[in-house]
């Protein structure tokens, strides 16, 4: 007996409203840029309410600050926050630049989104990120971004050295004794100076600098870094301080050219400028040199304190971003904590974590690592491989230097032709020759420092260098291997008291408990 079927024909189905976001940043906080933030909040607001389907959850705007560091985007992470909450569907974004310049960031962020059912539109490369097959063009184009940044951070640290080198005096902060009224010049804040010109005698007179914060706390003195609390380190670099006796040391820190960028302290990296006489002097060069010759004969008596190990600026909180320094107690117990837990426990929850259990740590993640190097590390060495293709046929700068290089191969090609069938001479050859190789040797050059300062060439390095450690290792580790650890550990970060993260050379992050469960 047949079946009695009957056919269910399909019925519309009105699609669900989507709740729409859209995220906008400017650059700077120039007139035209604040008129092109104010723009763009109406251009959002006028589309998200105007299109079928889409409700308007809020338009998030940061304004005048840099799209480098997104630990600087107050309105992007509260988008993020909000997408985390689910309230949010989809995002509308001009232009990945808008959304990060950083590659890594920015990947990390998309795939946060995705994995949270979030959908990124953006609107000037015409991506929706609805497709996962989507993801390797926002790695091209947001490299290219990270690479426009990196142009105009040089551009901008260009113009700062050309007014150093002019003698022109250049400073962002006024330091403590001082105003910057009109947002140039320095003029000394009298009520404060008077501290530091006592801070100078004190020293003079015999105090240590541990005594000098001491009194500087107890008379309660104002000062307008965070809580207002003086400290050694702070009363040192104030009395080394150049600035006090009407000089100006430029460039004591520089900013490295390497994403995320980030300010370093310049121990000779790069060109410093000794500028005189750029503004009011508190203290007197006489006084000043004074404690200077003081501050030299008291460190050259003061024995180091500072034992190097291999952790030794390696460990890092995760929490605050802090680094961890060493501890070791009466009993000879040695522990690592958070520079910041460790003056006010309030201010950082990290406590402190005993450096065996580090090392403990490390044995086990590398022989977690030499059991799985073909699952962890060749994969993603095959991946950035496949990305940097990609991202350098997308590259304007390597896709003309390419394209430079083909023409004048054929030409070459061509004038041997040419020779070959009698129609040039010896002479004419030789001579055009000449002129090609040299123009192949000045584009060949180029095309390698265009790979050369490609970042993802040298992450690739240092994975490959990984890996080779790896394979080159030890089968098992039974104890801690000090030079197996400064060759393969970036850092460490302290995510809690009960686990850390491994960055390897190369980028790669692998969690590792300091206690192993069930042990």
């Amino acid at each position: 007996m047949a079946a009695n079927v009957t056919v269910i024909p399909p019925r519309a189905v009105r699609p669900d409203t989507l709740r729409v976001a859209a995220y906008c940043r400017v650059s700077s906080d120039s007139a035209d840029q604040l008129h092109s933030y104010a723009a763009q909040i109406q251009y959002y607001t006028d589309l998200i309410q105007n299109h079928d389907g889409w409700d308007l959850v809020d338009v998030y705007a940061d304004e005048g600050i840099t799209g480098t560091r997104m630990d600087k985007r107050e309105d992007f992470n509260r988008l993020l926050a909000d997408c985390r909450k689910g309230k949010i569907d989809k995002v509308l974004i001009k232009s990945i630049s808008r959304f990060a310049r950083n590659t890594r960031d920015c990947l990390a962020s998309l795939r946060e989104l995705f994995r949270l059912g979030v959908s990124v539109l953006f609107e000037k490369e015409n991506i929706d990120t609805g497709t996962l097959t989507t993801e390797l063009m926002v790695s091209v184009s947001s490299s290219l971004a990270q690479q426009e940044s990196v142009s105009i951070s040089q551009n901008q640290q260009m113009s700062y050295q050309r007014r150093m080198e002019r003698g022109e005096f250049i400073t962002c902060t006024a330091p403590y004794g001082y105003r910057m009224p009109d947002g140039k010049n320095l003029v000394i804040e009298e009520s404060e100076a008077r501290e530091v010109r006592w801070m100078f005698q004190a020293y003079l007179d015999g105090n240590s600098v541990k005594r000098i914060a001491e009194e500087m706390n107890r008379k309660e003195v104002h000062n307008s870094w965070k809580r207002g609390v003086w400290y050694e380190r702070l009363i040192r670099k104030m009395l080394s301080n150049e600035k006090y006796v009407g000089d100006s040391l430029c460039q004591k820190t520089y900013t490295a050219n390497t994403f995320p960028f980030v300010k370093k302290t310049n121990h000779g990296e790069v060109d410093q400028y000794y500028i005189e006489n750029t503004h009011p002097a508190i203290i007197s060069r006489e006084t000043f040199d004074k404690v200077q010759n003081l501050l030299k004969k008291r460190a050259e008596r003061r024995p180091s304190s500072r034992q190097r190990t291999p952790l030794s600026l390696k460990v890092i909180c995760g929490n605050c971003g802090s680094v961890y320094m060493r501890r070791v107690n009466k009993s000879g117990h040695t522990t690592w904590v958070c520079r910041k837990h460790d003056r006010n426990a309030i201010d950082c929850p990290n406590g402190r974590v005993p450096e065996t259990e580090l090392y403990g740590a490390f044995v086990r993640m590398y022989n977690k690592l030499k059991r799985n190097t073909g699952v962890v590390l060749l994969p993603a060495i095959k991946q950035m491989e496949e990305l940097r293709d990609v991202i350098q046929r997308g590259n304007p700068a390597m896709l003309a230097v390419n394209k430079a290089i083909a023409k004048a191969s054929e030409q070459s090609y061509n004038i041997s032709k040419l020779q070959t069938a009698g129609l040039l001479d010896t002479d004419a050859c030789t001579a055009k020759f000449n002129e090609i190789s040299a123009q192949l040797a000045k584009l060949r050059a180029e095309r390698r420092r265009l790979l050369e300062n490609d970042d993802i060439d040298d992450a690739i390095d240092a994975l490959q260098e990984t890996v080779d450690l790896v394979r080159h290792g030890p089968e098992r580790l039974m104890e801690f291997d000090e030079g197996l650890f400064l060759s393969l550990v970036e850092r460490i970060v302290v995510e809690s008291q009960t686990c850390v993260r491994f960055r390897l050379q190369g980028g790669i992050e692998l969690k590792e408990l300091l206690k192993e469960i069930g042990r």
